[in-house]
């Protein structure tokens, strides 16, 4: 990381917003709560995290260098938004489509699908996603989440 949580959080009350902004930590941090569940003063900082890469995309202010992880993160939404839970074959297209987009070859999207079967043998790999019955509540719960209410 370039900028621990705690500088992070340090850099919003200095009213440096746009660096924390620009910041690659706020890309590389995996969500694992573990600086929220260890701060002494027990900031949020995964929380502070996610609400700066929210923030980030909207002001469209993201690092060139972090494309790729962004990439996945909207495919990724993308994918549980549509289908309740995660299908990991479409993730894997509209990543690559995402991310590379000057390389839309048909061998480039197929790739890796040489690993599929041993990732399917040792069950890693499910072919065919399966949907949430009720995709009405996930929807509503996207809603809520861009409207800005609380969770």
């Amino acid at each position: 990381m370039d900028v621990m949580p705690n500088q992070l959080v340090r850099m919003l009350q200095l009213g440096r917003a746009e660096d924390a902004l620009r910041s690659n930590a706020i890309w590389i941090c995996v969500s694992c709560q573990t600086c929220s569940t260890r701060c002494p003063k027990e900031v949020d900082c995964a929380g502070i995290m996610d609400a700066l890469r929210e923030l980030s995309l909207r002001r469209g202010v993201v690092s060139p260098d972090q494309e790729r992880v962004v990439a996945f993160q909207q495919a990724f939404l993308n994918n549980i938004r549509r289908n309740g839970r995660l299908d990991e074959i479409e993730l894997i297209a509209e990543f690559k489509l995402r991310a590379l987009p000057h390389e839309r070859s048909l061998g480039f999207l197929l790739k890796d699908a040489g690993l599929a079967p041993e990732l399917q043998k040792r069950k890693k790999l499910h072919l065919r996603g399966e949907k949430v019955d009720d995709r009405a509540v996930v929807r509503r719960i996207f809603e809520r989440c861009a409207d800005g209410e609380p969770k």
